[in-house]
């Protein structure tokens, strides 16, 4: 939403943001819209959930409507909120409704917004769900009521772990590419033109974002509790966390053959975001590449439009934290590096200008791929051109 209009609905008394509980005693209604990361063990983190049904469980008024929005388990609605909720005295379905609706948004979208995407609701009894869906209906008339919170949570792991398990194919077959000399980008676009049975997904550098990097963890955890493994989706995870070491390696082997060495190499990452045109870098597949170049040794520079500010380390890859500042994008900044890797293929940069001022460029998102001029300079993922 554009600041103007915010700024308008604050005028009007409409909006106001505030830390205080209390708050709650005038509304009819209340979200829960908070991170739902993992821990380092990647094991659910519900530690926000959890203080949120606190506070909210202070000044829970008879006839409120409380809405889960936080992707999360199948089951977390039930067996985490409700009983938080419930030690109030009010019975939920009775004194109070709840229910679990996902948030459905992809950031930078303008084609699918809230208006236009159906929403999903699943409540804790029929009635729940339909205060729930009248209500959601004020922002698109497409209301879908599955039968409990449980299936719209499920609901929400499936739409993301359904990009995770087909991103973590076209990896794989992106490093087997490189390999066998094939470009898989061109395979990609030959097999778009098949009109059914076929949905591209593209190759990258790792996935980021609130969700697709931990929902599938999320799943697994619980899993576990009915004895299931889900095996399928944990090698998906597996795969598309590997993508920023065989990043890496790729820059390694770039630099290898300008006869140089990832150690004291001046190493310049175009994009942090984790998806292009956006300010958004948490989980961005840059944090983890980064890290892992410093760590052998790499001088790291980093250049982002959307992203002025950019943190990593503080993990197990890279113990001490560094925060980084982005830098000029200018002819010295890229004759200053041995290697320029983009990251997040940005709409707002000149890829011809950028190859044409690096001395290497690697391209992890194929954002090069209409380059033909200096074409030598460019190492793509994906598509085996290490000729240096």
């Amino acid at each position: 939403m554009p600041s103007s209009d915010i700024a308008d609905l604050i005028n009007r008394d409409m909006l106001r943001a505030t830390t205080n509980y209390e708050a709650l005693k005038q509304v009819d209604v209340i979200f829960i819209c908070v991170p739902t990361p993992f821990d380092s063990m990647k094991s659910p983190d519900l530690t926000y959930v959890r203080q949120a049904a606190d506070g909210i469980a202070d000044y829970l008024q008879a006839g409120q409507l409380v809405v889960l929005q936080s992707t999360t388990y199948p089951g977390t609605t039930e067996e985490v909120v409700q009983p938080v909720l419930e030690k109030t005295g009010l019975i939920a379905g009775k004194d109070f409704f709840l229910a679990f609706s996902p948030e459905r948004i992809d950031p930078g979208r303008v084609d699918f917004t809230v208006e236009n995407t159906p929403k999903v609701v699943g409540g804790i009894n029929p009635e729940s769900a339909k205060l729930t869906g009248s209500l959601l209906a004020h922002l698109t008339p497409q209301i879908h009521i599955v039968s409990s919170p449980r299936a719209a949570e499920m609901t929400k792991l499936l739409e993301n772990i359904f990009r995770s398990v087909n991103i973590a194919l076209v990896n794989e077959l992106a490093v087997l590419s490189e390999r066998m000399g094939i470009d898989l980008w061109e395979v990609i676009e030959a097999a778009k033109t098949k009109p059914f049975g076929f949905m591209p997904f593209y190759p990258s550098p790792g996935v980021g974002g609130h969700c697709i990097p931990v929902d599938p963890y999320y799943l697994s955890w619980k899993a576990r509790e009915y004895d299931f493994y889900t095996r399928f989706i944990e090698l998906a995870a597996e795969v598309n966390g590997d993508m920023p070491y065989h990043t890496v390696s790729i820059i390694g082997q770039g630099l290898n053959g300008c006869d140089k060495t990832l150690r004291g190499a001046n190493i310049l990452v175009l994009g942090v975001a984790f998806k292009p045109n956006i300010d958004d870098a948490r989980n961005s597949p840059a944090e983890r590449v980064i890290e892992l170049l410093i760590k052998r040794g790499a001088n790291v520079f980093y250049h982002d439009p959307y992203v002025p500010n950019f943190r990593v380390g503080g993990d197990v890859v890279l113990k001490n934290v560094v925060t980084f500042k982005s830098v000029e994008l200018s002819p010295e900044t890229l004759a200053g590096v041995d290697c320029t890797v983009i990251i997040t293929g940005h709409n707002n940069i000149d890829y011809n200008w950028v190859v044409d001022q690096s001395l290497l460029v690697v391209d992890a998102v194929n954002a090069t791929k209409h380059i033909v001029k200096n074409k030598d300079k460019i190492i793509r993922l994906g598509a085996s051109n290490l000729a240096h």
